[in-house]
């Protein structure tokens, strides 16, 4: 398993209750893990490999806004109804990664608010990065056809 803080919160117990809902999965060069907007049934700890997350650009097809590497988790939309991914996911070279059902994620964080609590603070910090590297990555893309006077929000 790649090295990751991500389970560090949760007690031993509690980790096997998240592992116990794990399956280990790869992926080819390519494919395609998801697309915005279908429904969000998994989440993944990537172990080897990158995957870019994408969006749909109306004239430019998909653009890449962040790319994840090993330790990372890929998928945070399985928490929020209506449990449909915010962004599309694909592939770069050969991708390993475990795979969490968020059916059985979710049943877990009910059964268990403790589990839950520490789920959803991990789950915040993904958003909160993906969200900042979004921005950044449209200002990049489109920072100077901002005009001034709006760009300071």
């Amino acid at each position: 398993m790649a090295d990751t803080t991500l389970f560090d919160d949760l007690t031993a117990p509690e980790r096997e209750a998240f592992f116990s809902t794990a399956r280990e999965v790869s992926y080819d060069d390519g494919d395609r893990l998801f697309e915005e907007g279908g429904p969000a049934g998994y989440c993944w700890l990537i172990r080897h490999g990158r995957v870019a997350l994408d969006t749909a650009v109306p004239g430019r097809g998909h653009v890449v806004v962040q790319t994840l590497g090993p330790g990372d988790l890929l998928g945070w939309s399985w928490l929020v109804p209506p449990y449909r991914w915010h962004f599309g996911a694909r592939a770069i070279g050969a991708v390993q990664a475990t795979a969490f059902d968020a059916a059985q994620l979710r049943a877990l964080a009910d059964q268990d608010p403790r589990l839950g609590y520490a789920l959803t603070r991990q789950l915040l910090a993904v958003v909160l990065d993906r969200l900042q590297t979004t921005r950044a990555r449209l200002l990049d893309l489109y920072g100077d056809a901002i005009p001034e006077d709006t760009a300071r929000g």
